[in-house]
């Protein structure tokens, strides 16, 4: 059953659920509001239900669509087609159904890695760029840390397993999500009561939990993709937030310099008091540095 959201929306605007074919995949999103093009892109572990605080804002100025990812949420789950540079081709085959040319783009976490991909391989489709709590997979890899990779980053070595963590997570989806968002939040219960168990809901569904896995299983190619073209600039502006409390990210990358690696036209923000998601940790703060660096934006 798809997340009702209406409620939450100005009675000037409705949330919308959409499912169309394209990249040869059922793809799932939300739209809402009128206006240029702003696309939203989750990450591991959610869905589209993680920008339900940023949607009805947005949609005052602009026309917002949140899809769910390959693999994630209501979109289909095939066995393959995660590398970053597929499921970016999934979002421009997405623009094209919607006869889209050119977008506003967010991502957060593993969207956030589709988002790029996307503007190295699509840079006439985007007009700017928002990478939130992400630190590139090229990075990841070439900083190699046992001591950060046993504190945060164990999942990517863990999701590599085949099967096994399958095994492990089926039946016990509640008690998988509770681990990773009490880590990852700078509150514990950031995420918790209803939002939570939407996102439980989500994965025991078919298919969720190998899904998302298979974005993770997908780390190799998504390396070499990034290996290739390190030299090249993203062109558009870009503006990388993250939360100054997450381990994983804040607390153990300069990442103003990270992303200076990766961006010619760049602006940053540490969200204080904020873990890995500041979209729902700090959804206020969130929606206004997004809309701050959005204006201007005339599609």
């Amino acid at each position: 059953m798809l997340p009702n959201y209406c409620k939450q929306v100005d009675t000037m605007t409705e949330l919308k659920h959409h499912t169309v074919r394209a990249n040869g995949i059922r793809q799932h999103f939300i739209e809402v509001g009128q206006g240029a093009p702003v696309v939203l892109l989750h990450g591991f572990p959610f869905t589209s239900y993680t920008w339900r605080h940023q949607l009805p804002v947005l949609a005052k100025q602009y026309r917002v669509i949140a899809p769910d990812l390959r693999g994630y949420g209501e979109t289909d789950k095939p066995v393959g087609g995660y590398d970053k540079r597929n499921m970016a081709k999934d979002l421009r085959e997405l623009m094209r159904v919607l006869g889209i040319k050119k977008v506003a783009l967010v991502g957060h976490d593993r969207g956030a890695r589709v988002a790029t991909r996307f503007a190295k391989d699509h840079a006439e489709a985007v007009d700017r760029l928002v990478v939130m709590d992400n630190v590139p997979t090229r990075i990841i890899a070439r900083d190699f840390d046992f001591a950060k990779m046993a504190k945060t980053y164990w999942l990517f070595l863990f999701h590599l397993k085949l099967d096994l963590p399958e095994v492990l997570i089926t039946g016990r989806e509640e008690q998988w999500l509770r681990h990773l968002f009490s880590e990852w939040c700078y509150n514990p219960h950031a995420i918790s009561g209803k939002d939570f168990e939407t996102y439980v809901t989500a994965y025991r569904n078919p298919g969720a939990v190998r899904g998302c896995l298979a974005d993770y299983r997908a780390s190799a190619e998504d390396l070499a993709q990034d290996v290739a073209d390190a030299s090249t600039k993203i062109a558009c502006p870009t503006f990388s937030i993250w939360g100054a409390d997450f381990d994983g990210v804040g607390k153990s990358f300069d990442m103003p310099a990270v992303w200076a690696e990766m961006a010619e036209n760049l602006r940053t923000f540490a969200v204080p008091q904020c873990g890995h998601v500041p979209q729902e940790e700090q959804p206020a703060m969130t929606t206004e540095l997004l809309l701050d660096f959005l204006a201007g934006w005339a599609g």
